[in-house]
């Protein structure tokens, strides 16, 4: 896989971060529990970085993704993305930005079944009005980006998990998505793949795009420009990493 084969829109870099959350909230309820996710997280992405955020299972990690993405609201605080408040967004307005700026990557993949690899990641597109061959056509430069060129028309449940992955990535990347969140984006490849996945991250972050990816993987975490710990719901540090 070659990530300089990946044919994509120079996004140009400002000063205001694609994304910002501040002083986010979440709480749970299990019975008659009461169980806070995020205890007043605040994280600022700027175009150009990618952030890794790690901690132990069970600390927020997943929660933080769901929010910034849009996917799930905060209870208390506010999250920006390209400088939209998700709050004031409704409908068809939030739904719009998701499939237009965001890309995410979902821990089990979020393939759609009765659909081939092309039609999974050429879907956000055609949702948004994109004409259908654009929208293929696109697809399948980001499936050859993540060496999946040659299963485009394979359906989920003829790919191994791995290669599921691969597809759940292209996705993500395809257009001119502005910010990708990245849930364990490696965690069902080899290390040969897991590379070549994060090489690809890469050269979309280093043309401006803005990356928060959730990892264990230390050596993972390594290939980020700054690495966020998360312990109890808050965040604990946030480190750049030496070049």
């Amino acid at each position: 896989m070659n990530a300089d084969r990946w044919e994509l829109l120079t996004v140009s870099a400002s000063e205001r971060a694609i994304l910002e959350m501040v002083m986010i909230e979440k709480s749970y309820r299990s019975g008659t529990l009461n169980i806070k996710a995020l205890g007043g997280v605040s994280l600022q992405v700027m175009p150009g970085e990618l952030v890794a955020v790690m901690g132990p299972s069970g600390c927020g990690k997943s929660t933080l993704l769901a929010i910034a993405g849009g996917l799930l609201p905060p209870d208390r605080g506010e999250v920006l993305v390209t400088g939209k408040p998700l709050a004031k967004l409704r409908g068809s307005a939030l739904h719009s930005l998701r499939r237009k700026a965001i890309g995410y990557v979902f821990q089990d993949y979020n393939l759609m079944r009765t659909l081939t690899a092309a039609e999974n990641v050429a879907l956000p597109d055609e949702l948004s009005g994109m004409r259908r061959a654009d929208a293929r056509r696109q697809a399948q430069h980001a499936l050859a980006a993540v060496g999946m060129g040659d299963y485009a028309d394979r359906f989920p449940d003829q790919l191994s998990g791995g290669q599921q992955q691969r597809v759940a990535l292209a996705r993500a990347i395809a257009g001119e998505r502005r910010l990708i969140l990245a849930d364990e984006p490696t965690g069902a490849l080899d290390s040969t793949t897991a590379t070549a996945v994060l090489d690809v991250l890469r050269h979309l972050v280093n043309q401006g795009v803005g990356c928060v990816l959730v990892t264990h993987d230390a050596t993972v975490a390594g290939r980020a420009d700054r690495v966020v710990t998360m312990r109890d719901g808050r965040i604990e540090a946030s480190v750049g990493v030496a070049r």
